[in-house]
């Protein structure tokens, strides 16, 4: 007869309990853990992101209004804010101003941001002082940054005018904000003034990756300055050009604090973009709430589109994202 053995004395070798298996809790621990880390990051993306977002298309479809907020009376009207919306002549207005707003910001954006992080791909002294000087624009806050362009180019007490009228370019105060002639070319000097540094430092970062072969190369090939920056420079930072305007695009499209500190999208909505519209319907007097609700719809429809392409980018060049 063969004696029973005991289950835990079955492990006992000379005396000596081996150490007990510790893998599946570790691997527990672990799920745990991502849960926890997980839970946060999707609770506040649903309350602060998606019910948002989610409210603002079922309010697009209502007819609410300053009466609704008293009386919860806001009838659906499928697709009447929207159809109501587009036959609006303001909102057409305000569609080719975020048209003009958005093509002349990112090009002069990008257009001086690459020439100043040409000039300073090259090392000479104070380089890093001026570039860290060049950077104020950004770090200001945007109702700064709006503040401080209304003042300059204020018609009675302005800097510009007070320059211009010294310089006798001028023979009386130009009216920068007051006219719809060049009240939109105010906001565009102002929001291309922000945008230049970070478009300088992306593709500044972008012109130090690469290879200082490449140049030498190109220089022992008889190429100059110019041929080097249109062959050598252009190709390598392709991706990074990509990513940045995208991410300009973006930005600029959703571009509030400036237009509505210096002008409130007036005179006559001559610098009204979707977004100060938007905004004006529903809380500037207005209170087309629903109305409101669907011109911020179709502005999200717009920078989604862009994100998608910008996602889009990243994929197909992992190493932009560095």
């Amino acid at each position: 007869m063969v004696p029973e053995v005991p289950k835990n004395s079955a492990a006992v070798v000379g005396g000596r309990r081996p150490p007990p298996d510790r893998s599946v809790a570790p691997a527990a621990r672990n799920r745990r853990l991502g849960i926890g880390f997980i839970v946060p990051v999707v609770v506040f993306v649903a309350v602060f992101y998606l019910y948002p977002l989610a409210r603002n298309v079922v309010l697009s479809f209502q007819d609410y209004d300053i009466n609704s907020l008293y009386s919860g009376n806001a009838p659906f009207i499928g697709l009447g804010n929207y159809r109501r919306l587009l036959s609006t002549p303001a909102f057409a207005t305000a569609v080719v101003n975020t048209v003009v707003f958005v093509a002349g910001s990112l090009f002069f954006q990008f257009t001086i941001g690459l020439g100043l992080a040409e000039f300073f791909h090259r090392s000479f002294p104070l380089s890093p002082l001026l570039r860290s000087l060049l950077l104020i624009p950004w770090l200001l806050p945007l109702v700064v940054s709006g503040t401080l362009f209304r003042w300059l180019l204020d018609t009675s007490n302005g800097v510009v005018n007070q320059i211009l009228l010294t310089l006798h370019l001028v023979q009386d105060p130009v009216p920068w904000l007051n006219t719809p002639h060049t009240a939109m070319a105010a906001v565009l000097i102002c929001n291309i003034w922000i945008g230049v540094p970070f478009n300088m430092v992306i593709l500044h970062s972008g012109m130090q990756a690469i290879p200082a072969e490449l140049y030498e190369a190109a220089s022992l090939d008889g190429a100059g300055r110019w041929q080097q920056f249109r062959y050598v420079t252009l190709p390598q930072i392709g991706p990074v050009v990509g990513i940045v305007v995208t991410l300009g695009l973006i930005y600029t499209l959703k571009v509030f604090d400036v237009i509505w500190v210096m002008t409130k999208g007036g005179p006559a909505n001559a610098t009204h973009t979707i977004t100060t519209y938007a905004y004006q319907l529903s809380f500037g007097g207005l209170s087309e709430f629903g109305l409101g609700a669907a011109a911020g719809d179709l502005l999200i429809v717009v920078a989604a589109v862009f994100a998608l392409l910008y996602l889009r980018a990243l994929r197909a060049d992992p190493g932009a994202r560095a």
